[in-house]
């Protein structure tokens, strides 16, 4: 499980940085992965309205939101926003970010996709300001509520603090870490209990990408779900992410992965093989079982789609026999 923060600030380390660390450290104590991304560091152009996402489902702009961030926000399962007040809203550089994602909207509004982790995804928002005004947080909260929309994030809550405006008053502040430990640890009981499943295959760009998938969108908060491949290939299999398409279910900014890299995103309880060979890892404790499931990269569309099938019912059991 990924939780990734998104720090708005310019200062790197002033108080928007200490509150986004201490709520990603407070998570990080109960399990999940988190990552956090000063935005001020990456390369993040404005939105040009080229209008290509809203035809094709994908931003034409060669920066880090296409070489990084769609990518993150795609796998995480909670979102975490924390900005300053500048101007009663959001900084400029988390702005961009926040508008390159209409990407996301074209793909779930004019696209009609379905993100497989919609139903479990959730957002945070913390927001530091110097002054106290009474409407202070407004233009951040609608901003953001219209962010975590577009993403398939459910706006989980938020923490708010006003009169903060020297060098480490976020720090001194009386009760900030109580109020972050109790808002992690409410954000985190909705992932509570689950099982871990990884999926594995040889090159994680097709099979065990549609597993996955299929898991998340079936199961919901009751799977921790990984996938990995023994030879990941540079990208997901074009005509796997069409098949799934034609269902609904949006495979976009998906990149295949090592063993290596799965295994440390989940410790699973169970593992599920197709065709990674000898380098399928062994694991004290976990489950393994394999599906002897042709690869169907390279053949026809009906061959994809026969895969497509078989492998959601094959999920479907695997829910109802480890996580009804």
């Amino acid at each position: 499980m990924l939780i990734l923060g998104l720090q708005g600030s310019p200062r790197k380390k002033g108080n928007t940085n200490f509150l986004l660390s201490t709520f990603l450290q407070a998570a990080e104590r109960r399990g999940p992965v988190t990552r956090a991304i000063q935005v001020v560091e990456r390369n993040i152009l404005p939105c040009k309205e080229y209008v290509v996402c809203e035809k094709k489902g994908y931003c034409p702009i060669d920066d880090d939101m296409a070489g990084e961030i769609y990518g993150l926000l795609r796998q995480a399962e909670v979102v975490v926003l924390a900005s300053p007040i500048f101007f009663y809203n959001m900084t400029s550089q988390l702005k961009a970010l926040v508008d390159r994602c209409q990407t996301f909207w074209a793909r779930k509004y004019r696209l009609k996709l379905s993100d497989p982790l919609k139903s479990t995804r959730r957002g945070f928002l913390l927001g530091v300001a110097a002054t106290r005004g009474k409407t202070l947080f407004e233009g951040l909260q609608l901003t953001t509520k219209y962010f975590f929309d577009a993403i398939d994030a459910r706006f989980e809550g938020s923490l708010l603090y006003r009169g903060i405006e020297g060098p480490k008053e976020m720090a001194n502040h009386p009760a900030v870490r109580e109020e972050v430990e109790q808002a992690v640890a409410a954000l985190m009981a909705h992932y509570t209990p689950r099982r871990r499943v990884l999926f594995l295959c040889r090159q994680n760009a097709c099979r065990s990408q549609m597993a996955g998938a299929f898991a998340q969108h079936l199961a919901g908060s009751r799977l921790d779900v990984a996938t990995g491949g023994s030879e990941p290939a540079e990208t997901i299999n074009p005509g796997m992410a069409t098949v799934m398409a034609e269902i609904g279910i949006d495979m976009g900014f998906r990149k295949p992965q090592g063993i290596d890299a799965a295994l440390a995103q989940v410790a699973p309880d169970t593992i599920i093989t197709m065709g990674c060979g000898d380098h399928c890892p062994v694991v004290p404790g976990a489950d393994r079982r394999n599906w002897d499931l042709p690869d169907p990269a390279g053949q026809p569309v009906e061959v994809m789609r026969r895969a497509r099938d078989e492998i959601e019912l094959r999920v479907k059991e695997l829910i109802g026999a480890i996580a009804p």
